[in-house]
């Protein structure tokens, strides 16, 4: 006898919950204003939580509309699902591409002090900036994830893996800041950590192609 919740991991749903992780935790990997801002945050140990939950929320509410979204709109336009598709592997050729390139010119050290102290919300709001008004965040969520999810069955898998990397690379990021502060002072932990974002998403970009 298999209990319920046991039975919603099969092999079936495991695969687009492990795609949309890797996937979602690549993109967010990348180097930001939001990501410094977090690390800056957990360097100090202000205000960690209500900041990494704020980002991880943000996040599973974009994912959400555009898996949702994007479904029924690749039912009402046959020919939109290839045209993102298409568009994903430019995106992501391009990001890998930038991302080779960051790690080839070196030098993005990570400069986590030097900002004075943040009440709660004036951080909170200076956090949902960072996450609203990047236009990039919409591009990985509403349109490449939304793209994506939408190769695999069921596509709530593939989202939900994608909001599960949201949720532990924000935890992660914040609450280890002070373990990963020192190693990330230095440019070449950047480079190394752009080396592995750029290789990953060319990667993805390929296996989008010969879907």
């Amino acid at each position: 006898m298999t209990l319920p919740f046991l039975a919603a991991f099969s092999p079936q749903l495991l695969m687009p919950v492990m795609a949309g992780f890797s996937l979602g935790f690549s993109l967010i990997l990348a180097i930001g204003a939001q990501n410094a801002f977090v690390l800056r945050q957990g360097i100090r140990g202000q205000h960690v939580l209500p900041i990494v939950l704020t980002c991880a929320l943000s996040d599973a509410l974009l994912i959400t509309a555009g898996v949702a979204g994007f479904g029924t709109l690749a039912d009402w336009l046959p020919w939109f699902e290839t045209a993102m598709r298409l568009g994903g592997v430019v995106f992501l050729t391009l990001y890998g591409l930038r991302a080779l390139r960051a790690a080839w010119v070196g030098g993005a050290a990570m400069e986590a002090a030097g900002e004075g102290q943040l009440a709660l919300w004036p951080a909170l709001l200076t956090c949902l900036a960072f996450t609203w008004l990047n236009p990039h965040v919409y591009l990985d969520t509403l349109v490449l994830l939304g793209a994506i999810s939408a190769q695999y069955s069921p596509a709530w898998g593939f989202g939900l893996g994608a909001v599960a990397a949201s949720f532990t690379f924000f935890f992660l990021l914040g609450y280890g800041a002070r373990l990963l502060a020192p190693l990330f002072a230095r440019p070449r932990a950047w480079q190394v950590l752009d080396l592995l974002i750029g290789l990953v998403m060319l990667a993805l970009a390929l296996k989008l192609l010969l879907m």
